[in-house]
């Protein structure tokens, strides 16, 4: 194992351990071949799936794998209509689980998540009955201050182009602290605890994923 996996692996059994104090159950794997092996876990037969928006789901192969599967899929991408929308959101909420990525995670495993809309970061603090979370580790930051710079900087610009958006920045491509009508920056949430023990579920990758 090369010097970086290693350091990898073990900066992950630390956060497994500060994971566990906070309610919140932690794996780690080598690369993202393996994240998605380890995903196929915790589907049981007939579960219902819906999932927020994610690179790093994408990079892992795991919607190619839902495509293919026998689960039900909650799927808000073929909402015509906001009525649609509004009662898929619903299923979602109700989902067996619930995939989505973590924009930042702190040394002390701390959860930091930024959205636009509010339903990702809705479905990871109450709702679904499994959350489960895929994350590289290019996601870990010192602090919650941190994370937050991080994903304001470094994550939301490339976030902005791929979505089309005029924000500054996609234009700049760094935060300009806007109040524009497609922000993405609206919901800032930091998990510091799960109440409900093990129902969410990080798994660390030791490869980069994801913005």
């Amino acid at each position: 194992m090369n010097p970086k996996k290693q350091a990898y692996e073990n900066l992950a059994d630390t956060l497994i351990e500060k994971f566990n104090a906070r309610g919140i159950e932690g794996y780690y794997v080598d690369n993202k071949e393996e994240a998605l092996a380890m995903v196929k876990r915790f589907l049981t037969p007939g579960c219902s799936i819906a999932w927020g928006g994610s690179e790093t789901l994408k990079e892992i192969g795991l919607f190619e794998y839902l495509e293919k599967s026998d689960y039900e899929l909650i799927d808000r991408s073929v909402a015509k209509t906001p009525e649609e929308q509004r009662e898929i959101y619903g299923k979602t909420v109700m989902s067996d689980v619930y995939f989505m990525s973590s924009n930042a995670i702190t040394m002390n495993g701390e959860l930091i998540n930024i959205d636009g809309n509010g339903n990702r970061v809705a479905c990871l603090i109450y709702g679904p009955r499994n959350v489960v979370i895929v994350a590289g580790m290019n996601k870990i930051v010192t602090d919650v201050e941190t994370g937050i710079a991080r994903v304001r900087n470094f994550a939301s610009p490339p976030n902005t182009v791929r979505l089309g958006l005029k924000t500054p920045c996609a234009e700049y491509g760094r935060c300009g602290n806007c109040l524009q009508e497609d922000c993405i920056c609206c919901e800032i949430v930091v998990t510091r605890k799960s109440r409900q023990v093990n129902r969410i579920k990080v798994i660390l990758v030791g490869e980069e994923l994801g913005y």
